[in-house]
């Protein structure tokens, strides 16, 4: 890739992701709606542009995007001031965020038309992942810009996996979502059935780890839980938002998802106990009132 990387959306994701760029050598111009994020950037060397538009003027031959939801990127992309107003042919859009996959090759069809390339690229870790630069990223899109982008990706993920055409990172990102809100929701009602038998949560995380129902999700969370704080890593309006697009998607497909439609509705009740701003981990919350008791650790 030449010239300096475009980085757009720095928060809790992108951020970390941004200051991993930065450490790989890599040069960056910034951009985000709050400016907390763009002085960190600009401390470590980046640059920063005032708009989307300024920032794909800047770029070289890459922009990243790293945005909460659809209305976002095609905000971005294609509204005033958007990529669409200062991109160049042959320049690459890789869009981490997590988005509806038809979006993305909304978007994707917009820039083509300007001779931009696309790749979806949404990704999983988490917090951790993106500070550790260990996520796994799902891309879709065409393979020679896919191998084209790889070695800035290696700089922010471990485990960097080509899926097919643009749009497949995205549905490849809603069947992880899933996974994760059902195995956290499965973990907060295993955890509440111990608190409310008296176990020693601590001992019954370590025994739970060791076995078959040992996951990732128990590995990273166990602090959470141990804790009883769950500053978030990854909000629960966030994964509330992409149980939406999952939904979309399962209408649109004719797939029936019987189980993620319960834990939908949870992830809807800790919203409306104002909740939404704790760590998905923190679903634990709704079902411990349900039960009338609290997983703590034994002092």
């Amino acid at each position: 890739m030449q010239g300096p990387i475009g980085f757009i959306g720095l928060g809790i994701m992108g951020r970390p992701m941004a200051r991993n760029l930065l450490k790989a050598g890599h040069a960056l111009v910034v951009h985000n709606r709050s400016q907390g994020g763009v002085q960190e950037l600009v401390g470590l060397g980046a640059k920063a542009g005032d708009s989307p538009a300024a920032v794909a003027r800047a770029a070289g031959d890459l922009i990243i995007t790293m945005l909460p939801n659809s209305p976002d990127v095609e905000q971005v992309a294609l509204g005033p001031r958007g990529l669409a107003e200062g991109v160049r042919p042959g320049q690459i859009l890789a869009d981490m965020s997590t988005i509806s996959p038809i979006v993305s090759q909304k978007v994707g069809a917009a820039l083509a038309a300007k001779g931009v390339r696309m790749l979806d690229a949404p990704v999983s870790g988490g917090e951790k992942g993106a500070i550790d630069g260990t996520l796994s990223i799902m891309v879709g899109g065409e393979p020679a810009v896919f191998q084209a982008v790889l070695p800035v990706f290696q700089a922010m993920g471990k485990t960097i996996t080509h899926l097919g055409a643009l749009g497949a990172g995205g549905f490849t990102k809603l069947a992880n979502q899933i996974i994760v809100a059902v195995n956290l929701t499965a973990l907060a009602e295993a955890l509440t059935l111990a608190a409310k038998a008296g176990l020693d949560i601590e001992l019954t995380l370590k025994a739970l780890g060791g076995g078959l129902a040992g996951s990732r999700c128990l590995d990273q969370k166990t602090p959470n839980y141990l804790a009883h704080e769950f500053k978030p890593g990854f909000k629960i309006d966030l994964h509330y938002k992409d149980l939406g697009l999952i939904d979309d998607a399962a209408r649109a497909l004719g797939v029936p998802l019987p189980t993620t439609a319960v834990v939908r509705e949870l992830f809807s009740a800790a919203r409306a106990h104002g909740r939404g701003g704790l760590d998905h981990s923190g679903i634990l919350t709704v079902v411990e009132d349900l039960a009338k008791v609290q997983v703590k650790k034994r002092a």
